[in-house]
């Protein structure tokens, strides 16, 4: 579980909002992390703290003079377990309170006496939102490091439309997968990821392409977000929505991801080129819809440029080149074979005809193939996959 060993504080002031952080603690409990939730006594008025106590096992805390617990000094002990705190929603009362230092609750108490990773996620009225006291409110903190989740745009609870919602629950989620997730060994480097199917046009209506989902190109990006990388995913056709906290530069064509790999190669430090590109493209392409006639159809075509051979032949120094070869016989010979001709430092090989392998699926069969030999990886999901290949990657560098 990712989050086995840690510990989020979830603080929920008074706002129509706090119905969705129940599904924010869920989340987290399923993923082993230890769950701890402060209210304020307005906050009580939307939702009742034995929802949250039932969701984390532990006590919802509210008031900062409360007996019934085993005796510590409750803020304290709390901010010492912190490895971090949300608080979500932020009404602009709470987030003035802690702009200026007053600490006369639970929830403010332990913010203060917190040193953790503090973020907080804005919930309110348009117009509240907006209005320049809170907006000075919101860039003081930020000045002293908390980091705020802009609210989203869209019909408010009294009807309005506007931004102030508080994004949802999921997204919330992202936000503490990506700081307490993974170490962060991949802190201060740039990693460019490919991933998807190229889409090489035959007409306006047709184009050829291939079966790959991007699923394993997004496994690779969001998992060297998540150990601190700078990323940026050059995607293709995808059947999956790209991972936050990423830059994405979306192509369609082979000679599109060309350009666009070649252009960000050179001050990335691990390139991983998991994308599916195709090796042929029509000579031309016809301006109208190709109608069918009582003749064959033939489609000329040429090759296309070859990214990865073109990244290996200006390959800097302490740069890492890691490619993918789908193969359906002789993995190996033939992985081995591209990890020399591309001259790459890691060629990621499957076959195509292993169950839990190859395209769409959730899970991988890998072997990671180097100068030093070829490991073979049991299946796994992806997830894990991207992060083995990254174990690798980051040894290399």
């Amino acid at each position: 579980m990712l989050l086995s060993g840690k510990t989020a504080v979830l603080g929920v002031s008074g706002s129509i909002a706090a119905y969705k952080i129940p599904t924010l603690a869920r989340l987290l409990k399923k993923q082993g992390c230890n769950v701890q939730v402060l209210m304020t006594q307005n906050a009580t008025q939307f939702i009742n703290p034995i929802t949250f106590e039932s969701l984390t096992g532990n006590k919802c805390l509210i008031d900062t003079f409360d007996r019934n617990f085993q005796y510590s000094v409750e803020h304290v002990a709390l901010a010492k377990q912190a490895d971090l705190v949300m608080i979500a929603p932020a009404s602009a009362n709470v987030i003035g309170k802690i702009a200026y230092g007053i600490a006369d609750d639970m929830l403010t108490t332990t913010v203060m006496a917190c040193p953790c990773k503090k973020m907080i996620s804005p919930a309110m009225n348009h117009n509240m939102y907006h209005n320049p006291i809170v907006q000075d409110n919101i860039r003081k903190l930020e000045r002293f490091g908390y980091e705020m989740i802009a609210p989203d745009r869209g019909m408010l609870a009294n009807g309005d439309d506007g931004d102030g919602r508080m994004p949802e629950p999921e997204v919330l989620f992202e936000y503490i997968l990506r700081e307490l997730a993974c170490e962060k060994d991949l802190a201060g480097k740039k990693v460019l990821v490919t991933a998807g199917a190229t889409m090489e046009a035959i007409d306006p209506v047709r184009y050829i392409t291939n079966h790959s989902s991007g699923k394993m190109g997004c496994a690779v990006a969001k998992a060297a977000m998540q150990r601190g990388a700078k990323v940026t995913l050059v995607a293709g056709h995808m059947e999956v929505l790209p991972p936050m906290f990423v830059d994405v530069v979306n192509v369609k064509s082979a000679a599109d991801m060309f350009e666009a790999v070649t252009k960000l190669a050179p001050e990335q430090d691990i390139i991983v080129k998991a994308a599916a590109v195709a090796d042929y493209t029509p000579v031309a392409v016809a301006d109208n819809k190709i109608k069918k006639s009582d003749d064959d159809m033939k489609i000329e075509l040429k090759r296309t440029k070859d990214i990865l051979g073109y990244l290996g032949q200006h390959k800097r120094d302490g740069q890492v080149i890691c490619g993918f070869s789908m193969e359906t016989q002789d993995v190996i010979k033939n992985s081995e074979k591209k990890l020399t001709n591309k001259n790459c430092d890691m060629i990621c090989a499957n076959s195509l005809k292993t169950a839990g392998a190859g395209f769409k699926t959730d899970t991988n069969v890998i072997t990671l193939i180097t100068e030093g030999g070829a490991v073979e990886l049991p299946i796994m999901t992806k997830e894990q996959a991207a992060h083995r290949i990254l174990d690798e990657l980051a040894k290399m560098i």
